[in-house]
């Protein structure tokens, strides 16, 4: 599933694509994604694009006419095509610029969305409970304590709950914990603040690196231009079961968690 760093990477693919540009025409191949393409998302004809954002893993592409919400699902991605480059099979809505260019989202599994909205985007269902940016200055130790001294919940699934802190996914997870010494399976109100001062760290440097090498290889996930991330090439324990931990030496080790492999290093964390 596109994360975080997929989402900046590809937002940031396109943006010189669509923002600023006027949306010549909109094209609806195939409605079924998540929720169907709504008709009024035409209402993008004749339009320019304003801005675009990011909030979570939601791209916001700004007009006078409403904002385009893009989400990328399980296996979504966005193309820049010539007009006359062939569709592919689940290819299920392309934005054609006045620079004779199409913006096209694929997306096999259609769990993926792309909505029109109207009126402040922030106040959208989807986006109104979202948790804080973790790169934003308002994700910090004193903010997450005050999430998790409550709860008896694995750190892990805390950090990886969007309304608690948007866009940690779980290979995200797994590298932070381990940079912050925190075993995921530990309650997540025993752990101590200097600790998630270390945490919340380790999610930012994690996913800034990320960002900055072009988001994590994922089987379903290629950038804009149909390259794949590089950032898989570092990751420290996700993926790495029985490989010795780079700090230590101990095997890393795999469980099970709410339906998710995670790793970690038995020695370095605890």
């Amino acid at each position: 599933m596109p994360e975080l760093p997929e989402v900046e990477t590809t937002l940031r693919g396109v943006s010189p694509y669509l923002v600023g540009r006027m949306v010549r025409e909109v094209i609806v191949r195939d409605k079924r994604l998540r929720w169907p393409i709504p008709d009024c998302i035409h209402e993008l004809e004749g339009q320019r694009i304003t801005a675009g954002t990011r909030r979570g893993k939601y791209m916001l592409f700004e007009s006078a006419n409403g904002t385009l919400l893009l989400h990328l699902g399980m296996s979504g991605s966005l193309r820049i095509a010539d007009p006359e480059t062939p569709w592919r099979k689940h290819d299920h809505l392309a934005l054609t610029t006045d620079l004779g260019k199409q913006i096209r989202l694929h997306d096999p599994r259609r769990f993926g969305a792309a909505l029109l909205i109207e009126g402040v985007a922030q106040d959208h269902p989807l986006l109104c409970d979202l948790g804080p940016e973790p790169l934003r200055d308002d994700f910090t130790a004193a903010y997450l304590l005050s999430r998790c001294k409550q709860r008896s919940a694995p750190i892990k699934a805390v950090i990886m709950d969007s309304h608690v802190v948007v866009g940690v996914g779980n290979i995200y997870a797994c590298e932070a914990l381990f940079m912050a010494g925190i075993h995921p399976d530990k309650a997540a109100c025993k752990v101590s603040k200097p600790r998630l001062t270390m945490l919340v760290t380790a999610i930012r440097e994690v996913l800034a690196a990320s960002i900055e090498m072009g988001g994590t290889t994922l089987r379903d996930f290629v950038n804009e231009k149909g390259e794949p991330g590089y950032f898989k090439q570092t990751l420290r324990v996700y993926g790495r079961e029985g490989e010795p931990c780079h700090t230590c030496g101990t095997k890393v080790k795999r469980v099970v968690m709410s339906n998710r492999s995670t790793f970690y290093c038995p020695k370095c964390q605890r």
